[in-house]
């Protein structure tokens, strides 16, 4: 069975842009992208609303998705497949990052991927990075209009020019989120459940073209 841990913000927790609640199971991405996989896949769900890169939230700091990934990686080692979605919330106000700078962001989480599952696993695992979908062009009449301003839609836009040179510098499988989803009308940041049900069924079509090498176990148990 191959763990594919999905490491992502409120698009990944399953936030629901209707009711401020989470999406059943069924109708988050991660679900779905289960169903989709079958019993060959375990899917591990690491979504937190508000998570960014590698920026320390004013209010919530632990939100800083650097702090957690360690540990994260840690706690359900051996990891197989990552794929990374972070990037959106680092387009708020108070953190004026530009799409180059969130990329070099998710950068430095990619690289710590590498680095840490080489110590701690003995392998490196296949590292999807997804840059976002866009922000919707609504947000500035959104519930969140107060953290983002209308050039974090023109920044989302740039993400995928971005991403795809650290995907590029780091060897992962680059994804563009942009080319298949959209945001939900209803708050131009969330995703509906047909975005959830898309993004799944591309990200189980990248996942299946995947050729991944078994590792050594021996030297992976001289690790514990």
């Amino acid at each position: 069975m191959k763990t594919v841990l999905c490491y992502g913000d409120s698009n990944t927790y399953g936030y629901n842009p209707s009711n401020g609640l989470r999406y059943p199971q069924e109708v988050r991405w991660t679900g779905r992208l289960q169903n989709l996989l079958g019993n060959g896949y375990r899917i591990i769900e690491e979504g937190c609303n508000g998570r960014t890169t590698v920026f320390d939230d004013p209010q919530e700091g632990w939100k800083n998705g650097m702090g957690y990934l360690r540990p994260c990686l840690n706690s359900h080692k051996p990891v197989d497949i990552v794929i990374l979605m972070l990037g959106s919330n680092d387009l708020k106000e108070t953190f004026h990052a530009s799409a180059r700078q969130i990329a070099d962001g998710a950068g430095a989480l990619v690289e710590v991927i590498g680095d840490f599952t080489r110590e701690k696993q003995g392998f490196e695992p296949q590292i999807i990075l997804v840059s976002p979908p866009e922000i919707g062009e609504g947000i500035v009449f959104s519930p969140f209009r107060g953290s983002f301003s209308a050039d974090a839609v023109s920044r989302s836009r740039e993400f995928p020019r971005w991403y795809a040179k650290i995907a590029e510098k780091y060897q992962c499988i680059f994804f563009n989120a942009a080319d298949y989803i959209q945001p939900s009308q209803t708050d131009s940041l969330h995703l509906a459940p047909e975005g959830h049900a898309r993004l799944a069924e591309e990200l189980s079509k990248a996942i299946k073209s995947l050729v991944i090498a078994k590792p050594s176990f021996a030297n992976y148990n001289k690790i514990f």
